[in-house]
């Protein structure tokens, strides 16, 4: 009787460690999805400054360096 008790318990060990690591993907996939929503939005910040660079160079004249 001891060794199909212990099986059980095993199991549900197993499953509960399961259990605690996927609850730990599940924060880590979000905290890399706030990061990557930073990243995408200071990106685009850089796209517009860059976009507003060359409309301002292109309306002097100038050619760059």
């Amino acid at each position: 009787m001891f060794w199909p008790m212990l099986a059980i318990a095993l199991g549900f060990l197993g499953l509960a460690v399961l259990g605690v690591l996927a609850v730990k993907v599940f924060l880590e996939v979000q905290r890399l999805g706030r990061q990557v929503e930073v990243t995408t939005q200071r990106i685009q910040r850089a796209a517009e400054e860059l976009e507003t660079a060359t409309t301002g160079l292109a309306r002097t004249g100038r050619s760059l360096p």
